[in-house]
């Protein structure tokens, strides 16, 4: 879909919803980040110029299976929920399930100030100093532990049951299998072989972000403002989302002219948010297996002509760093359990 394909049904939407003397002003794409069928614009009175609201329109893929990340009405409820709660999460005035407006469901957000930090491509207005960059990175942290302590038993008991962590490892089969190098299918499955094995306890089920990062999170002038992007998001082990931010912070996961932007250790990031780091090797291997398997995926589409994103084909030469860092974290949790055996 283009903005010829949202501007007509969003001329309509907005006379139904807010008036005939509505209009709909500077409707643009919102590209960083990379964020899919997500378009920003303002709603004025044309009578008076007079601002009646400003917005971001979400929409479902047309034409694929409404489940998971592609089911973007699920994220309605979540939103609301949480903004409820107090939590920096855009509001959701708007929401529909069916195909009644834009030929498929739709979540319209309020907009937020700001922009994301997009850490493996910054965008220019932001100062990638280790100054400057990492009290991006703390706020990021520090916002976790609240989102994980949301009692989401109380405010969406409905919304989704608790996937337990075989399921959370399972789940990635089907993606991992669209790789287009057979390699690339060999080294996940090891690592997803191992991780099966090796999986820890499931903790307490906590709402997860699963794509936590500051990325999907938007900062103005240095503060973070709002938390966003919650295609994947579920009900899960909340160390799920510190191992994906140890994984981005890895230097070993990634190469050199692709690696995300952050002072911060892997180490120091799981102190801050409150867990020993010894204890994190399992997590990060498999946030580095579930990006890997997603990269996987995304490669795919892009080279088949589906969904072009050439941003993806400088993640596919760090698909095998990704596999191979969480074999490697894995390889190095077995060798320190032996060593408290032996002491």
């Amino acid at each position: 879909m283009n903005l010829d394909d949202v501007a007509a049904p969003l001329d309509r939407f907005v006379h139904a919803h807010y008036g005939r003397s509505a209009t709909v002003k500077g409707l643009a794409a919102m590209e960083a980040g990379h964020a899919g069928l997500t378009f920003g614009f303002r709603v004025v009175d044309r009578s008076d110029a007079r601002a009646l609201a400003r917005l971001v329109l979400k929409l479902s893929p047309p034409g694929v299976r409404r489940a998971g990340n592609t089911d973007v009405f699920r994220q309605a409820p979540l939103l609301r929920a949480l903004h409820e709660a107090g939590l920096p999460v855009p509001d959701v005035p708007w929401a529909g399930e069916d195909e009644t407006w834009f030929g498929t469901p739709f979540v319209m957000m309020e907009w937020l100030d700001g922009m994301p930090f997009f850490v493996w491509q910054p965008d220019p207005s932001f100062d990638r100093s280790a100054d400057a960059v990492t009290p991006l990175w703390l706020q990021c942290i520090d916002a976790l532990g609240p989102l994980h302590r949301f009692d989401w038993q109380r405010h969406l008991p409905q919304w989704e049951r608790p996937t337990a962590l075989h399921e959370e490892i399972t789940r990635w089969d089907r993606i991992l299998a669209k790789a287009p190098d057979p390699a690339w299918v060999d080294a996940g499955l090891r690592v997803r072989d191992r991780l099966l094995a090796d999986r820890p306890a499931d903790p307490a089920p906590a709402l997860v972000h699963g794509d936590y990062q500051p990325g999907n999170l938007l900062y103005d002038g240095g503060r973070m403002t709002g938390i966003i992007d919650w295609e994947l998001a579920s009900v899960g082990s909340p160390l799920l989302d510190v191992g994906w931010l140890m994984m981005l912070a890895d230097r070993a996961s990634w190469q050199p002219d692709w690696r995300p932007v952050c002072p911060l250790t892997p180490a120091a990031i799981a102190a801050r948010y409150g867990v020993e780091p010894a204890v994190m090797a399992w997590w990060q291997a498999l946030a580095g297996y579930r990006l890997g398997a997603i990269a996987c995926l995304n490669v795919y589409l892009h080279r088949s002509g589906r969904r072009h994103d050439a941003v993806w084909e400088r993640f596919a030469l760090a698909i095998p760093l990704l596999f191979g860092r969480a074999a490697a974290l894995l390889d190095d949790a077995v060798a320190s359990r032996r060593s408290e055996v032996i002491r």
